[in-house]
């Protein structure tokens, strides 16, 4: 039987090629976005292809996507949290505004489909289950300069979601994956980035130079990173969290000796405040 992907904020980068990799190997896709109309893949027809209004940040149209969904295909096998919302910053130079729409969209707003995807994966459909993906980052694993925000964003979904999978039943069926990504040539990094006004205290750092530099030149091809989530959504066992990408690779590994070695140091300071016997 084919199974019925759910994807948020497909108008643009891996959303937009995990819709078309998922019709590309006989899927069916509700594919959301803001603006469904301007949403367009090969390979549709009402059998396997559902272009729906979706933004996080409206409850209304969250309900309204899975309610669709399950009118139009029975049941939501996969539902991707891939919708986000990159900022670019010193933290200083962050405003009120800017910090509360990245926590919005990249915490609250998942917080809400995801809380959609489990009343329905548990309650709406039989048999139950399905799986969670929730597209994080490798920021979601390390702090990155110029982006306190999104990685605090990223950090917050890793934690509620490694909580979230030790809160449900195993008969019910949902599994949950943390997709870790690097640097990917998607538009994340070009025209979807909103920089802070520059701070002067903070002239040896400059966002918006920076990523103009990277961006394009990232070592992840989108589409083979598209292919990488399909082929974990579709494993019986998948992992909670796993990277994609080389640099992400690198970097978590440097970042797990790290970890090591610096718990081990302090290792006889966190081991002497247990009460007495």
């Amino acid at each position: 039987m084919p199974r019925v992907f759910l994807i948020t904020g497909t108008s643009t980068g891996f959303g937009r090629d995990y819709a078309q990799e998922v019709l590309d190997r006989g899927d069916i896709v509700a594919a959301t976005a803001r603006n469904p109309s301007q949403l367009k893949f090969k390979g549709t027809s009402s059998k396997n292809y559902l272009a729906l209004k979706l933004d996080v940040t409206d409850r209304e149209s969250i309900k309204s996507a899975f309610a669709d969904t399950l009118k139009q295909f029975g049941r939501v096998d996969v539902v991707v949290n891939n919708a986000g919302y990159g900022l670019a910053g010193a933290l200083e130079e962050y405003t009120d505004a800017q910090i509360r729409k990245q926590f919005e969209i990249n915490l609250f707003g998942l917080i809400d489909v995801t809380r959609e995807a489990l009343e329905t994966m548990r309650d709406k459909q039989k048999p139950s289950g399905g799986l969670i993906q929730q597209v994080t980052s490798i920021g979601g694993q390390r702090g990155v300069p110029l982006f306190s925000a999104y990685c605090g964003s990223k950090w917050a979904v890793e934690g509620l979601t490694e909580s979230l999978s030790h809160e449900v039943k195993p008969e019910w069926g949902i599994k949950f994956t943390c997709v870790e990504p690097g640097g990917f040539r998607t538009d994340w990094a070009g025209r979807s980035m909103e920089f802070a006004t520059r701070h002067p205290a903070y002239d040896h750092l400059n966002a918006e130079k920076s990523m103009g530099e990277r961006n394009g030149t990232q070592v992840g091809d989108p589409k083979k990173g598209a292919k990488a989530m399909y082929e974990l959504a579709v494993m019986s066992d998948p992992p909670l969290r796993v990277v994609i990408g080389s640099d992400a690779y690198k970097g978590i590994m440097d970042k797990i000796e790290k970890y090591e070695e610096n718990y081990r140091k302090y290792q006889d300071l966190s081991n002497s405040t247990d009460v007495d016997e």
